[in-house]
């Protein structure tokens, strides 16, 4: 053997490449005899030769086992080998409306109309446009742009970019994971709300079901009440008019006053009547009470028995999350086109018939109206940062997932742009919609506004449903506003669904050709895992995975993910890869997304995650507080996510050590991979590189050419390891 020498051979029997030298000005000063200096250099050889697997056989990098197919067009698309049985999008407009629906999801309805309220009206846009820009855009962008490039999975990119990151992939299939859980069971309840609607009086209109209690109440059926007989009128308690004077009576040093106030004997001040007791809308009772069968003594300790009809629910919502996805992206894409789009017909209809009912006006002004002292409150701006960083759904793996079926060549940074405004106009305009019904709702029952708006679950399953009784054909507008819930949401099930089936693909390629069998299970094992919150008491099972199953966590690894590309594998590196992809950026925009994933989005997640971690509170429920056990076990969820990265990086940094190299390779990125993912791309984009003479390289040639260059860079890499296990032998 020749000590200056280094065998390159990679596999290909074309092409053997010699003479990458060893560059040691002391190499020739060891002071051992040649035969044995051969024969060190040897054992090391020999041991990095086994730690490092031919290029062709690289596996789980979205890579071509080939490097030369028989087909040289598949080389020019990259659907050869592995990655045709990957699949890809039929066309680009599917990839634009799944990333769409992913992003326009239940939040867009039932949370920003009510941040918006509560954070100032119209100026709460300023901070949530602010916050979209300069930290949810960026990451958006570079989620699409590393799936695209890699075509890869979330819990196989990371580890190609810095092995000490391996596991950060798999802590967000966690969160995706707890999050696919909980979303069908809202999924489930729409279907239950469907099918309820097809009566000709919807049933949460009024206090004589079988289920109402004593405290059931609606304004209009108080206003009967207002023209009683009795003396000092009678208010509306246990469904029917009670006397005012016997129900005051019934509370200690009370006595009768008028139709809205008590007289207290004591102290002489007047005691409201809706301050003696809880006044609970039916459509409140009919959601707790009917739909989810809870009752006086049901909490988190108290979960009681199992709710048939709400399984059915639940197992129809698998059902239908099975069969979009039994084909993956060719199953899913097609329905798309429906999911994506109905939504945005029903919001429309519901526009135009709220803004056509008295008291629309009011809502609509009462949604837009600004506070323009909220700016100076760090709430809101946290609250904006929040609300565009959970609606665009950055950190959970969906996005990366859904770009790695994308073709390489495809214009992820227009496709990001356009769906991040268009997933915030849609949330201004349900705001809209919203709040010309909540207005014409007030006005029905002659009070504020303020009075009848309410956010998250209560919005949707308590306050619209009671605005629609108010509506002509009510049923009809029921069934819209339910549909329109349920396709919003099965969209991004779809999405966390998928990126769990395809992380198992990317780490199991053979199950690729069982892929009936992995959606079925997946979905099986999703439905087993949501029954317990279809108990009498899961409701608040459901409060306390959605509390804190995407909370700081979330926030943790997005910080993590976006220091790991802008910082470590660097923003120069990154930007060579979007150029390879055909994503050419002039000096300004490419300024503004380096500041951005440098600067502004990491700095702006780690003050949003601190100020999160100060702030939290407890899991509640209204008035109800999760007993300290219940938080235990909801920070124990929380914490998985991020302790599930620690294994991995911790093997990494084992196999680093007992290998004897540098511990720099815990963060440097796999030339190899990256190397092969930059000729397909420049490929797929019709890239050609053209040598001193003017030759035209093939895409073959350009991947080869690519290939030496990437193994010198290793050897030389490599020759550093010898160098430094030889130094003890050295004078």
């Amino acid at each position: 053997m020749n000590m200056n020498r280094l065998d390159g051979h990679f596999g290909d029997e074309d092409h053997n490449y010699h003479d990458i030298s060893l560059h040691d000005e002391n190499e020739n000063q060891l002071n051992v005899p040649d035969t044995q200096k051969e024969g060190f250099i040897a054992n090391i050889l020999t041991s990095m030769r086994k730690k490092k697997p031919p290029l062709e056989d690289t596996i789980d990098s979205g890579i071509a086992r080939s490097i030369k197919g028989n087909n040289p067009e598949n080389t020019m698309t990259g659907n050869n080998g592995d990655e045709s049985e990957r699949g890809n999008w039929t066309n680009q407009i599917e990839f634009f409306l799944s990333c769409l629906a992913y992003a326009v999801g239940i939040g867009n309805v039932w949370r920003f109309p009510y941040k918006c309220y509560k954070n100032g009206g119209g100026v709460f846009l300023i901070p949530y446009l602010i916050m979209l820009f300069l930290a949810a855009l960026p990451l958006f962008y570079l989620e699409l742009a590393l799936g695209q490039f890699s075509q890869l999975g979330p819990n196989k990119i990371f580890g190609k970019i810095a092995p000490l990151f391996r596991g950060l992939g798999y802590g967000m299939l966690c969160i995706s994971a707890y999050v696919s859980i909980y979303y069908n069971v809202i999924i489930a309840w729409c279907i239950y709300y469907m099918f309820a609607g097809f009566s000709a009086k919807l049933e949460w209109a009024s206090c004589d079901n079988w289920y109402n209690t004593a405290d059931c109440y609606t304004p209009e059926l108080d206003k009967s009440c207002e023209h009683s007989r009795f003396p000092g009128g009678s208010t509306w308690w246990n469904n029917t008019c009670v006397p005012t004077h016997v129900y005051c009576n019934s509370h200690a040093h009370l006595m009768g006053h008028n139709h809205t106030h008590c007289f207290h004997r004591h102290s002489h001040k007047y005691v409201p009547l809706a301050s003696l007791h809880d006044r609970i809308s039916p459509a409140e009772e009919y959601f707790k009470r009917n739909m989810l069968m809870m009752d006086s003594e049901t909490d988190i300790d108290n979960l009681g028995v199992l709710n048939i009809k709400l399984v059915g629910c639940l197992l129809v919502a698998w059902i239908l999350v099975l069969v979009c996805l039994i084909k993956g992206v060719k199953s899913s894409g097609k329905v798309v086109w429906f999911t994506a789009l109905f939504p945005y017909a029903v919001l429309v209809i519901l526009l135009v018939r709220g803004v056509t009912l008295p008291g629309a006006m009011d809502g609509i002004y009462f949604f837009v109206t600004p506070d323009w002292s909220k700016l100076t409150e760090i709430t809101v701006w946290t609250d904006a940062a929040t609300q565009i960083f959970y609606s665009l759904g950055p950190g959970f793996g969906g996005l990366i997932t859904l770009a790695s079926y994308n073709k390489r060549n495809s214009n992820c940074q227009r496709d990001a742009v356009v769906i991040a405004i268009a997933n915030s106009a849609t949330s201004i305009f349900a705001g809209f919609v919203i709040f010309s019904i909540l207005g014409f709702m007030a006005a029905e029952l002659n009070v504020d506004v303020s009075e009848v708006v309410e956010g998250g679950t209560a919005l949707a399953f308590v306050a619209y449903p009671t605005a629609i009784t108010k509506l002509p054909v009510s049923p009809l507008w029921s069934f819209l506003f339910f549909s329109m819930l349920l396709t919003l949401g099965l969209d991004s099930q779809f999405t966390n669904v998928e990126t769990l089936i395809t992380a198992i693909y990317d780490e199991f390629p053979a199950m690729r050709k069982y892929k009936i069998s992995v959606v079925g299970g997946v979905s099986l094992i999703g439905f087993l895992l949501g029954v317990p919150m279809c108990l009498q008491g899961g409701y608040y099972l459901f409060v306390l995975l959605d509390w804190y199953s995407g909370s700081w966590s979330l926030l943790m690894l997005s910080v993590a993910e976006i220091v790991l590309v802008a910082w470590i594998y660097s923003t120069a590196e990154f930007n060579t890869d979007l150029k390879s992809m055909g994503l050419y950026q002039n000096r300004l925009i490419r300024w503004y997304w380096n500041l951005s994933w440098k600067v502004t989005s990491p700095l702006l997640l780690i003050f949003v995650l601190i100020f999160t971690l100060i702030k939290y509170q407890p899991a509640s429920d209204g008035d109800y507080i999760f007993p300290l056990w219940s938080n235990v076990v909801g920070w124990v969820i929380a914490l998985s996510s991020v302790a599930i990265t620690i294994p991995f990086g911790v093997y990494e940094f084992y196999k680093i050590v007992r290998k004897g190299w540098p511990l720099k390779h815990l963060t440097e990125f796999d030339y190899v991979w990256r190397t092969q993912s930059r000729a397909l791309c420049e490929a797929v984009s019709n890239a050609r590189s053209e040598d001193n003479r003017g030759k035209m390289f093939s895409p073959e040639e350009l991947m080869n050419k690519n290939l030496l260059h990437s193994s010198i860079k290793i050897a030389r890499s490599d020759e550093k390891v010898i160098m430094s296990a030889l130094k003890p032998y050295k004078q």
